[in-house]
């Protein structure tokens, strides 16, 4: 990551929550649970890439995104947030062109794009464990 984004503002996540931490804990643990199923479509989608997987992953980024901005997890919302930008571009260019080169290069940039919120995810993972907020 060019910047360097907490895995959580917590004092930020508690307010969201109304200083209740067992709720907060409680959504975070949700949240991991939504992230692991939105992984899977993305993982899914790029395995065969055709004219529908730049929609799914971006719709799939965009959950991410969301869930995570709301409980403050900066660095899932900035690397899903930079996924799905990605796949709206080379969706872009899967509508607009036959230029398979570029598309190429596109779809290369999404799965870093890719192994950049993967990376984000197993440290939101770390930071669950290190707060003991166990599996449900």
């Amino acid at each position: 990551m060019s910047e360097e984004f907490k895995v959580i503002d917590w004092q930020e996540a508690m307010d969201q929550c109304g200083d209740d931490e067992e709720f907060l804990r409680e959504l975070l643990s949700d949240l991991r649970g939504e992230i692991d199923a939105q992984l899977v479509k993305i993982e899914d989608a790029l395995k065969t890439v055709n004219d529908q997987s730049f929609l799914l992953i971006m719709r799939a980024s965009h959950v991410i995104k969301g869930a995570s901005s709301n409980l403050m997890c900066e660095q899932l919302r900035y690397t899903a947030t930079n996924l799905e930008q990605g796949a709206a571009a080379a969706n872009q260019i899967q509508i607009e062109s036959s230029n398979t080169s570029a598309l190429e290069a596109k779809t290369v940039a999404v799965k870093e794009m890719f192994e950049k919120l993967k990376t984000a995810v197993d440290k939101y993972k770390s930071f669950l464990e290190s707060i003991q907020c166990d599996e449900e």
